[in-house]
């Protein structure tokens, strides 16, 4: 750019400015005339820099392409310096005046002389351009006088041009006030590249439908159908194969350029245009290749093959019921443990497929894609490499199908003006209540706005058209956050409730407004007041709501009310909620350390959260509070989609074990750096941490799911210590002998959070005292090493322990062989216990020495069993109890997630005929006698039913405890904890 030496040859010179005396007296240009010989010398300055800061984000706010017309003004091409200024620069006769040329001062060659003279040039092109006539009005070809422009006709779209459509009739317009742009040749593209035959769900099931469209659940082609009907029906003003290309202008003149040429005008621009854009790429070699493909049209089209679907959202999903049901073995990675993003109806569907062993459908839950790679001579043409949570995995097949949705059109919507938070791929501009984004009269609705369901779009859709008309309408989820909030003691509007909620936690202030929204609909909130007359009065008003609702369909949230000083929860539960402070004080309480007092803004609950034990401290709410709780698999959903709540969560959870282990004295400030220094890592179950002779660097906190310590070589190593969730590993190399001791593995899928040597000594230096505490508890774990060493008997019964995954156990029955004598009157007492059913299988399981496993609920720290439950019917009690409740749907994800074989899908036992009818005539079966299983399944009232899951429970509503062990005569049945296991070993 410019002269290669003109910065040596050339001084800066800028334009002087008039005399102030003359320019007193006028209203002319401050500055002398330009002077053009001199301004190519100027322009010859300029340095060819490698990274020209001057349009970086720091220099020009508009990235102006600055060395390209410093260079064309050299080489004397004004015309074209002109062109490449308005590439970027609607008003640079304004900005080459009035601009504080921030541009100058992140010229590089300010380093080391003055800046190059870049406004002075930016003014003179402009200038020259005007004087020499270059510079003309540019109308567009037509003009439409729209109020509002809709660009893109799927629901949202076409729900907002048909309230246009309602508007004009109601005001008797004969000419439309809007219209309706398509770049596809029929309405609703996406929806028609769904596949043949598609169900198109009505969810959510709660919310009301607010449209001048129709809609309700039904095939693809059904709904299709309804919305051409109501397309003519309302005279909806659509245009198809119209694609917008660039949107300009501001709000009462936006300028609309489409792909043909043509170009329209309109006051407001509506966005819903979707996240379609192109297909996400797998992102790994063989994405390419012509096997894997990114959409499905018709899963007829193929039989008898073997596929694998990537992906675990809704489009997923269906791909891999209608593949599966042309008879082809479905395979469908999902890189989650859940589907957490999948709706109801569909959720329900594939866990029935994965279930049900007459269809051929399995899930990789945990896995990620390595490599497609062709196989030409084999029976199947590809084979996809997996990292799945047992390991890497190749599976053979016929086709790859992908479906991760897509990139969304951000270049095309920040082309427009419109900013976005981060630079994330799934991040979603900020918008207000009414859907606007921060360039005024530009508004988004549908997926792109953050609210990828059907109704929910065609509600924004219906609700855009009457704000951009001046109608204040309330969002059709409103009345359910009346109820919310019906108890607070303050009366508002939910809106303005919403507003207070997310100004007041900081933690939610990163949320898109209507993400908030759903995630305050989703969770529960909870008002605590004193005793006294508005503690009764509240909870007479809940009591009053929760009767008024009691005989909907489905029942809405409403407001939970209890007494100041109640606890939320107490220590040693098992709960995993969560909780944010909006008003009022939370004490923590922990046995053994000092309280800590929350107040607004803060959260709490994260620890069991993550890791899935207990709570480690008690809450009691001071005073009047108003807290969220959210429940676990919402929050789950929130970290799968937005990367600054996992983050923030992440970094109080770490902050919070750094005090609970090394400081408890110290502030979160002086926290803060050695946080900041600290790695979580992941260890899928079997990964070694680090191995016995390593010099050790580093400690981990486990963070989820445990760590064995083995001692010993080869056939000979024994597990010495199994170290859980909240528990060091490894500290003593940071506290005497550098060398391992131990080979730390995995037991189960592990995260841990690891603390290298420098943060471990300056958590130290902040607080010395407990050094000694951490000195005790490596004297306790040597000892307790030592003693399990010396009886390698013990360490194999250990090894045995964890294998049969009691590392992730909270409650497991074991049985003692060597008093066990065969009796069963375990399995009895749990059938008379449980209508007639048994939930554990004694016989069954494995054995080592004397120590027996049967077949029974461990009640996971993790349940496998709860993820992805369609009605949510499996609860965790406050004392580790995982149970089932009767609204089961029967659909059998719980028995397939449960490694253990703990679940069955049974039809309600036989009524059992009366004790003298059993023993004297032989009537029935016996109580928890085999025939009872499935004993109603032939009852045509309980076959329309269907079968429910039944588990173990541990007899959670029996005061007097689990029915196995109380039933057994010898003492050989027992139920223990982790914590139990050494006192097990004798």
């Amino acid at each position: 750019m410019g002269k290669t030496t003109g910065f040596i040859d050339f001084e800066r010179n800028s334009a002087p400015y008039r005399d102030a005396g003359a320019r007193m007296l006028d209203f002319r240009e401050i500055y002398t005339e330009h002077d053009v010989s001199q301004l190519t010398d100027q322009g010859a300055r300029c340095m060819d820099c490698g990274v020209p800061f001057c349009q970086a984000d720091d220099g020009c706010p508009i990235h102006n392409l600055i060395p390209e017309w410093n260079d064309l003004v050299y080489r004397d091409r004004w015309r074209d310096a002109l062109d490449r200024l308005h590439k970027t620069n609607n008003f640079p006769e304004f900005t080459g005046r009035v601009c504080p040329a921030p541009c100058e001062g992140s010229c590089c060659l300010a380093v080391i002389e003055p800046a190059v003279t870049i406004k002075n040039i930016e003014c003179a092109i402009v200038d020259r351009g005007f004087e020499e006539n270059w510079i003309k009005a540019n109308p567009p070809l037509q003009r439409t006088g729209k109020k509002v422009a809709v660009v893109g006709s799927g629901p949202a779209g076409l729900s907002a041009a048909a309230r246009a459509a309602e508007l004009d009739r109601a005001n008797e317009s004969t000419i439309p006030s809007y219209v309706l742009l398509e770049s596809h040749s029929a309405h609703a593209k996406t929806i028609q590249r769904y596949q043949v035959g598609k169900h198109v769900m009505a969810e959510p099931g709660y919310l009301t439908l607010r449209s001048d469209c129709e809609f309700q659940a039904g095939t693809r082609e059904a709904v299709l159908d309804q919305w051409l009907a109501d397309i003519d029906r309302g005279q909806v003003n659509i245009r198809n194969d119209a694609e917008v290309t660039r949107i300009s202008g501001s709000k009462g003149a936006f300028s609309l350029a489409l792909k043909n040429g043509d170009e329209l005008e309109a006051e407001n621009v509506v966005l819903a245009i979707g996240l379609e854009g192109s297909p996400r790429k797998i992102g790994t070699p063989g994405e390419d290749l012509p096997l894997v493909q990114y959409h499905l049209e018709d899963p007829k089209a193929f039989r008898d093959e073997v596929i694998v679907v990537i992906g675990a959202g809704d489009s997923a999903i269906e791909n891999v019921l209608g593949l599966a049901a042309s008879k082809n073995h479905v395979y469908i990675i999902n890189r989650r443990e859940e589907f957490s993003r999948a709706k109801e109806g569909n959720l329900a569907l594939i866990l029935a497929a994965i279930s049900d062993p007459a269809v051929a459908v399995d899930c990789l839950y945990g896995s990620n894609v390595n490599s497609v790679i062709e196989t030409p001579d084999a029976d199947e043409p590809l084979a996809i490499s997996l990292n799945t949570l047992e390991g890497e995995v190749t599976i053979a097949c016929h086709r790859v199908i992908a479906r991760l949705g897509g990139v969304p059109p951000r270049r095309f919507v920040e082309g427009a003006g419109v900013s976005f938070p981060n630079e994330r791929p799934d991040a979603i501009p900020e918008l207000s209540r009414t859907y606007e984004t921060d360039v005024a009269g530009i508004y988004i609705i549908g997926s792109l706005a953050g609210y990828p369901l059907i109704k929910q779009a065609m509600n924004q859709g219906y609700d855009v058209i009457e704000y951009i008309n001046g109608n204040d309408v309330e969002p059709a989820d409103y009345p359910l956050l009346h109820n919310q909030f019906h108890c607070l003691p303050f009366e508002r509007e939910p809106r303005d409730v919403l507003d207070l909620f997310q100004r007041r936690i900081p933690f939610f202030s990163r949320l898109n407004a209507l993400t908030f929204r759903e995630l305050i609909l989703e969770s529960n909130v909870v008002v605590t007041y004193r005793a006294g007359e508005l503690l009764d009065a509240a909870v007479q008003q809940c009591e009053t709501l929760d009767a008024s609702l009691a005989d909907l369909p489905q029942i809405p949230r409403s407001a939970k009310v209890i007494a100041a000083g109640e606890y939320l929860y107490r220590e040693g539960e098992y709960a995993s909620s969560f909780f944010t402070i909006v008003e009022g004080e939370v004490v923590l309480e922990t046995q053994g350390q000092a309280d800590v007092q929350l107040s607004r803004g803060r959260f709490f609950g994260e620890g069991s959260l993550i890791s899935g034990r207990p709570r480690q401290e008690s809450a009691r709410a001071e005073g009047t509070c108003i807290l969220v709780e959210t429940p676990r698999r919402i929050m789950v959903k929130l970290f799968n989609s937005n990367e600054d709540v996992r983050q923030g969560v992440d970094w109080i959870f770490i902050v919070r074990e750094l005090k609970r282990h090394f400081a408890p004295d110290a502030t979160f400030d002086e926290l803060r750096e050695v946080s900041s220094q600290v790695v979580l890592r992941s260890f899928n179950a079997g990964e070694v941490l680090f191995e016995a002779g390593d010099i050790g660097d580093s400690l981990h906190i486990v963070r989820r799911g445990s760590v064995s310590l083995q001692r010993g070589v080869g056939d000979r190593a024994a597990t010495v210590v199994e170290l859980r969730s909240g528990q060091l590993v490894g500290e003593m190399a940071l506290m005497g002998d550098s060398n391992r001791r131990e080979r730390a593995i995995a037991t189960v899928a592990t995260e841990t959070i690891e603390l290298k040597r420098p943060e471990f000594l300056a958590l130290m230096r902040l607080n010395a005292g407990n050094l000694d505490g951490l000195q005790n508890l490596v004297s306790r774990k040597l000892v307790k090493t030592t003693q399990m060493e010396t009886r390698p008997e013990s360490g194999g019964i250990l090894d045995f322990l964890l294998s049969e995954g009691l590392g992730e156990a909270t409650d497991t029955l074991i049985i003692d062989e060597q008093l066990c004598i065969g009796c069963n009157n375990c399995e009895r007492a749990c059938a008379e216990t449980h209508d007639g059913l048994s939930r554990l299988d004694r016989a069954a399981g494995k054995s080592f020495a004397n120590i027996h496993v049967p077949i029974a609920c461990r009640h996971c720290e993790h349940p496998h069993c709860m993820k992805d439950c369609p009605p949510d019917a499996i609860h965790r009690a406050p004392g580790g109890q995982v149970f089932i409740d009767d609204t089961c749907i029967g659909c059998g994800n719980c028995e397939v997630n449960c490694p253990y074989d703990a679940i069955r899908m049974s039809y309600p036992a036989a009524e059992k005929p009366s004790l003298l009818r059993w023993m004297l005539f032989g009537h029935g079966p016996g109580p928890g006698e085999p025939d009872a299983y499935d004993g109603m399944k032939n009852d045509p009232e309980v076959q329309q039913k269907g079968k429910r899951a039944v588990k173990c429970d541990a007899c959670v509503n029996e005061a007097s405890g689990p029915a196995c062990v109380r039933a057994c005569p010898t003492g050989a049945a027992r139920r223990i904890a982790p914590e139990q296991f050494i006192e097990l070993l004798g």
